[in-house]
């Protein structure tokens, strides 16, 4: 497998922290393209953290490798090259076995939270406070996977945007549809899964 150079993988960082960050960049609408000369580049001083993940990551690995942090961090906005290089291969890799048993972690988190209770309990907003499956997430009780597949399946996360007027949902909101185009799923296997678990 090829490696990528610094430059690419400086690029590829922009572009991804962008697509989590901001709210007119996608990531795959551009096709992962950012402006960003290599003289701009070289005259960074973080410039030696790239240039030591691009030693050590394959081109095929750099994007997942991203990914991972940036799902993983609070605000993917204050996210920077230098925490990633300090945490980042723990993430990555946390993150790499979570995604090689999504089904299991999909049905674990269903029977930890919502087994034997009502599903539609957990979606219903009250007096502007937080839902219960927000509050689940916050708590660590569920992952973000868990989120971005409900919300594929029945699309809650539009009616939340329109009831809630918060600051923690909107980080929370903002990670689901950014990273739901990386989550590439059979939706009617976890259809399955849910039915099992609810019913």
């Amino acid at each position: 497998m090829s490696k990528v150079t610094p430059h690419e993988t400086f690029k590829t960082y922009l572009a991804l922290k962008r697509h989590f960050s901001s709210d007119n960049y996608d990531f795959h609408k551009y096709n992962g393209k950012i402006k960003a000369s290599i003289d701009a580049f070289h005259k960074r001083k973080d410039r030696l953290f790239f240039e030591k993940l691009s030693r050590q990551k394959k081109d095929d690995e750099v994007v997942d490798f991203f990914v991972s942090n940036f799902v993983s961090a609070t605000d993917p906005s204050s996210l920077w090259i230098g925490d990633i290089i300090k945490n980042g291969n723990e993430k990555y890799l946390e993150w790499k076995k979570k995604r090689q048993s999504l089904t299991y972690v999909f049905e674990s988190d269903l029977r930890n939270v919502f087994a034997g209770n009502n599903f539609l309990d957990y979606l219903k907003i009250e007096g502007g406070k937080h839902p219960k499956i927000l509050k689940e997430y916050l708590s660590g009780k569920l992952t973000l996977e868990t989120l971005v597949i409900l919300d594929q399946m029945i699309n809650y996360k539009k009616k939340f945007d329109g009831a809630l007027i918060d600051p923690i949902w909107e980080l929370v909101s903002k990670k689901i549809e950014n990273y739901s185009p990386f989550l590439v799923l059979e939706l009617d296997k976890y259809k399955d899964i849910l039915r099992k678990v609810l019913l």
